[in-house]
């Protein structure tokens, strides 16, 4: 009797007692309270010619996610070129976005002013074709000239579906010094409304890392905790920097009040794949801005998946790589580490459990 027990007390701390391993995490289902989607930020212009006639424009869409008894922290998924990136594998498998709600993060998927779901813009542009798909091989850091791809890269790089999922799956990018500030303000008014709650972290790529960094600088609340930048490309600088502007990828200089914003945060990771190196520009430019950061009390670092992570062949969109799920490991360890996986724990449901009380129980 007491061998039994013992087990069952084993088998009781297994589901209930320590975090979810990744197994636990891949095989849980996926459980919502809610979801939907809402814009944030933009602006109500007139026809010139009919007045009364009005356009709503230059606003950001998001959609989320909330799953049953949720963590504190959202996860705000901000790609520059497609949410798809956060949606799925290369390969089709399973992307952040449901591997983040299995671990009971919320989620929100945005696509800033004038991309994606939020394309009314209120002023003219014209549209010709760019014909980039080649281009974007060695952009995304699938090896070094198309179709070479990288030895080991994480890319099923037999797979012609998977690449032509890649480059379909697009945006048109705008990727001007007017559209940052746009898509930042945008972003920063929905983080001030309490709609993401009050622990945001932008889980950034490409050049929404930039753009993430300049909605902290924007926003008027303390809600944004932290920023981890999938190769990001740009950094927001202190004007008392002895540090250029540059576009469409930064440098973004501020006033030194609004920089030291980005020191107040939790923390700050611009992650990096394979086959970077310190001769890379944006990579310099990323190191640069993690030591002022420093500086001024910031808690700032540069992370290499391959040196530091132990994981090889990432590419600039690791998210989305055949090992995303060691990836995602890797994130939930920084969020573990900077008190951001944390559950409320002062309210009840009407069962009497409280969230901590729910957040031991792993439902399998």
């Amino acid at each position: 009797m007491l061998a039994l027990i013992v087990l069952l007390a084993s088998l009781l701390s297994l589901t209930r007692g320590s975090a979810p391993n990744k197994r636990e995490s891949s095989i849980r289902p996926i459980i919502l309270e809610k979801s939907g989607g809402f814009v944030a930020g933009g602006k109500t212009i007139s026809n010139p010619r009919l007045p009364s006639m009005t356009l709503s424009c230059d606003h950001g869409y998001m959609e989320y996610f909330i799953p049953w008894k949720p963590r504190r922290t959202s996860l705000v998924m901000w790609h520059s070129a497609t949410t798809q990136a956060f949606q799925n594998r290369w390969d089709g498998g399973e992307g952040y976005k449901d591997m983040f709600l299995r671990r009971r993060y919320p989620v929100y998927l945005w696509d800033g002013p004038r991309v994606g779901r939020a394309n009314w813009a209120c002023d003219e542009y014209s549209y010709v074709p760019f014909y980039q798909d080649q281009g974007n091989f060695a952009a995304w850091n699938f090896g070094p000239s198309y179709p070479n791809f990288w030895p080991g890269v994480q890319f099923p790089t037999e797979d012609e579906e998977a690449w032509q999922q890649a480059t379909s799956s697009r945006y048109v990018e705008f990727d001007t010094t007017e559209n940052i500030h746009m898509q930042s303000q945008a972003a920063a008014v929905a983080a001030d409304s309490g709609r993401l709650g009050g622990s945001i972290v932008y889980i950034a790529n490409s050049a929404s890392g930039l753009r993430a960094q300049m909605t902290v600088v924007k926003s008027n609340t303390t809600n944004i905790k932290a920023i981890v930048a999938y190769e990001g490309y740009g950094c927001v600088f202190p004007d008392t920097a002895n540090i250029t502007a540059g576009s469409p990828f930064g440098p973004m200089i501020v006033p030194l009040e609004d920089f030291k914003k980005l020191a107040k945060l939790k923390a700050i990771q611009f992650v990096w794949g394979d086959h970077r190196d310190e001769s890379y520009p944006l990579l310099r430019q990323t190191r640069q801005a993690a030591q002022i950061i420093n500086q001024y009390g910031g808690n700032a670092e540069v992370f290499f998946l391959a040196k530091d992570g132990g994981l090889n062949g990432s590419t600039h969109s690791a998210f989305a790589d055949m090992d995303n799920d060691k990836v995602a490991d890797l994130l939930e360890g920084f969020l573990e580490k900077n008190g951001l996986d944390g559950y409320p724990t002062e309210t009840r449901d009407d069962s009497g459990n409280s969230d901590e009380e729910w957040r031991q129980w792993d439902y399998n």
